[in-house]
């Protein structure tokens, strides 16, 4: 005997409406069946996004902005949506104080470290680097900045993977075949 249960989710619902939208408006609630029916595929695949993550945020000459800063604090971007930023942040000990190489998004108001590299205070001459590979998301009204001390260099690279709403931006040049 066949049974129909509701399902209450609004999240399940909301992708019912983003997927299917000449459903939107439909006022019935999901239901569950223990009869077998035909499925809908809900996952980023059946949206067209075939490319798996690792290959959708690649580095790509159309995409990719570089970066370099020494000595200084640069705004890398006031785009909002998800950006891929790589690199490496090196730096020279010294006798003055800690060196720094700092990654900080900030609002307009407040700033935050999202990621830090930092040398101790040292009379030796001592060499440190460390890579960096990570996403940010940036809100309407913040910026993502590289603050670099006196011995530090951050290089690297930075590109958007997607927009505020989450839709993939793929490497310029990608053709779905």
């Amino acid at each position: 005997m066949s049974q129909i249960i509701p399902i209450v989710s609004e999240a399940l619902q909301n992708s019912i409406r983003r997927l299917l939208p000449s459903q939107n408006g439909f006022g019935e609630d999901l239901q569950a069946s223990n009869v077998i029916l035909p499925i809908i595929d809900l996952t980023p695949v059946a949206e067209g996004s075939s490319l798996p993550s690792n290959l959708q945020q690649a580095v790509s000459f159309g995409n990719n902005e570089a970066f370099s800063v020494a000595n200084a604090t640069t705004v890398l971007t006031t785009t909002t949506g998800f950006w891929r930023i790589i690199g490496t942040s090196t730096t020279r000990s010294s006798n003055a104080g800690v060196e720094r190489g700092l990654i900080r998004v900030s609002d307009g108001f407040a700033v935050k470290n999202v990621w830090e590299f930092t040398t101790p205070q040292s009379a030796t001459n001592l060499l440190s680097a460390v890579t960096f590979d990570f996403v940010v998301f940036l809100a309407a009204g913040e910026s993502m900045s590289i603050v670099a001390d006196t011995n530090n260099v951050t290089a690297g690279s930075i590109r958007q993977v997607a927009s505020i709403n989450g839709t993939l931006i793929s490497p310029v040049g990608f053709v779905v075949e």
